[in-house]
């Protein structure tokens, strides 16, 4: 990489934030993007590691408008944007236990209202859908039929295929070590391969976006990873899973659903960390067995296919941070994606190209992503 290059746009991170905003603003005809990631691969670190689905539904009103919009996208991208279909339509079935059940319910309702398919389900009706379900941890269900999981490899590629088709440049294993920052505005990026120059610099940097922005000497907005892990194991031999939804038990603190012919389960962990290589803790491991053993005992395996963990970065209202950062012009937050960036990716894409072409945008209220909430 030569020195003294110049782009409209330069993206940091290569995950899903940063490839839906490439593609998403060179289709509007904005070419001159160049996409920076430290690894040597697209998607390393909390893509790659989750266990990706569209659920519609969210105690935070902002995540559930974005993935409804979300949502829609994955179910009718344009015509050539992808080879399969995005979503396998499970089906996500959320139950619990009271007092979190009454307020399930009525979330229930406030989802149909907007849009998504939803059916109540009563314990039995839950048992009988999957028939391994304790009762005693079941008093109502939520079912999504229309919602399921998500083919994340192919998502990520359309959007950085179709965006270098245009014309993005994307380059792995390139790492930031500055941002420099004159008359207020953000001029360039600077990695160990030379220095880029760009109008807008996008810190799309997942769990290592606090990180980016104190290079900018940008607003403090208080992101912290949480590590999430899952483990995989085989099906007991005289039970049929393949058909199964998602199932969530919000109130044990659980999900578990088929994956490549077995399960798998996460404990819905949220250890706070450092950005990391994240790895599974043991400790963490057995919290996921022993709640399995609650929720569905027939599951419980003897041994373990696999486990693993990844990172997912939250400031502490959960609402993502996108938009132009209030002390540093030129400085454009596209990060805080939690659990939630995969499903999002659709409608958050456009929104960050609508502020960053347009300086506004219709599809959403930007205020309440703002950096300018973390502003002192």
């Amino acid at each position: 990489m030569s020195p003294g290059q110049r782009f409209d746009v330069v993206i940091i991170g290569g995950g899903i934030a940063g490839a839906s905003l490439a593609y998403f603003l060179t289709r509007r005809g904005v070419t001159d993007v160049v996409l920076l990631e430290q690894e040597s691969q697209p998607g390393f670190h909390a893509t790659g590691r989750s266990a990706a689905s569209v659920v519609e539904w969210d105690p935070v009103p902002a995540l559930q408008e974005l993935k409804v919009q979300g949502a829609a996208f994955l179910r009718d991208p344009p015509a050539d944007f992808s080879e399969h279909s995005l979503i396998k339509a499970t089906g996500i079935l959320v139950t619990c236990q009271e007092p979190l059940w009454s307020a399930a319910r009525a979330a229930a309702a406030t989802s149909a209202d907007r849009g998504t398919v939803v059916r109540i389900l009563s314990p039995a009706e839950c048992v009988d859908l999957v028939p391994v379900l304790s009762p005693a941890y079941v008093d109502g269900g939520v079912l999504l039929p229309e919602d399921g999981r998500i083919d994340v490899h192919q998502l990520l590629w359309s959007y950085l295929r179709h965006a270098m088709h245009a014309g993005a440049q994307c380059r792995w294993g390139a790492t930031v070590e500055g941002i420099r920052v004159e008359g207020g505005r953000s001029r360039a990026v600077v990695t160990s391969a030379g220095e880029l120059e760009a109008t807008w610099v996008v810190n799309a940097a997942g769990a290592w976006a606090a990180g980016v922005g104190m290079l900018a000497q940008a607003t403090p907005v208080p992101l912290t990873p949480h590590r999430r892990t899952i483990v995989t194991f085989a099906a007991p031999e005289d039970v049929a899973v393949r058909d199964w939804p998602l199932v969530h038990n919000e109130s044990q603190r659980l999900y578990f659903a088929p994956e490549s012919g077995g399960l798998l389960a996460c404990p819905m962990d949220e250890e706070p960390m450092e950005p990391c290589n994240a790895q599974p803790s043991e400790l963490v491991v057995a919290q996921a067995i022993e709640r399995l053993g609650r929720v569905a005992p027939r599951l419980v395996p003897k041994t373990l296919r696999r486990t693993w963990a990844g990172l997912r970065t939250f400031v502490p209202d959960r609402a993502l941070v996108v938009g132009e950062d209030p002390r540093v012009r030129g400085f454009f937050w596209l990060a805080g994606q939690g659990g939630c960036g995969i499903e999002t990716s659709g409608a958050v894409g456009q929104i960050a190209a609508d502020l960053l072409i347009e300086g506004r945008t219709e599809r959403f209220d930007a205020a309440i992503l703002s950096p300018a909430r973390f502003a002192p």
